[in-house]
């Protein structure tokens, strides 16, 4: 029976759309590394796209390289082991620290990284469970992009490109740290795994939080 925060993501983004049973060995490898709660949810709900592939809660080993790439010379690989728990149709990654929590969002698209100084901090497994319910109340607006006249980008993406496999993201072409335009135009239907190291090679992230001291929390661990 789901809980009240899982009705939360539910209400927001409707049923799955797309859903992987997740094998028993992934419960084994990742136990004591991620919340329980997190685990419980893949084993009753799976590893699924929701709102026709707007959001996907995903498969942390599929990511690792991709985030390893990302994460590359920002110093945050030294805070934390920092995992993909779920993906936009856009290619954002939230990542999940096994001791920070939901502390990392990395908007390939854009090359944006964001994280806040408080949510970089070691947190009790009490804690870590709140932060997973606390990603559950994320808001369908939130995964999606807007063009360059501020409208979504992801409804009429989905109506002239069709729907996302679980290893496809829609990726603009040319890149926008090539100068590209944010429109639907430019948008084309793409290998997830490819695009985002393609995108990662062509310059680092930027990381708009510069009121986060990472020489202070390295100190702490």
């Amino acid at each position: 029976m789901r809980d009240e925060d899982f009705e939360v993501f539910i209400d927001e983004f409707g049923e799955a759309t797309d859903r992987t049973d997740v094998p028993e060995a992934a419960f084994e490898k990742w136990q004591g590394k991620l919340p329980d709660r997190l685990l419980r949810y893949w084993k009753e709900e799976g590893w699924c796209g929701y709102a026709n592939g707007l959001i996907w809660l995903v498969d942390p080993d599929e990511y690792e390289d991709l985030v390893d790439e990302w994460l590359d010379g920002s110093q945050l690989e030294q805070i934390d082991a920092f995992h993909s728990i779920a993906r936009t149709a856009f290619g954002k990654l939230y990542l999940f620290g096994e001791e920070t929590g939901q502390s990392v969002t990395v908007n390939c698209a854009t090359h944006a990284m964001f994280a806040l100084e408080r949510d970089l901090k070691k947190k009790d497994q009490r804690k870590l469970d709140i932060s997973v319910r606390a990603f559950l109340g994320l808001a369908k607006d939130e995964c999606d992009l807007d063009d360059e006249f501020g409208k979504p980008l992801f409804d009429r993406a989905f109506k002239a490109l069709g729907s996302l496999g679980p290893d496809e993201v829609y990726g603009f072409e040319p890149a926008i740290v090539l100068g590209g335009k944010m429109l639907l135009e430019n948008l084309h239907k793409v290998k997830l795994d490819h695009h985002l190291t393609i995108l990662r090679q062509l310059a680092p992230p930027t990381m708009p939080f510069s009121n986060v001291d990472i020489e202070k929390l390295i100190a702490k661990k």
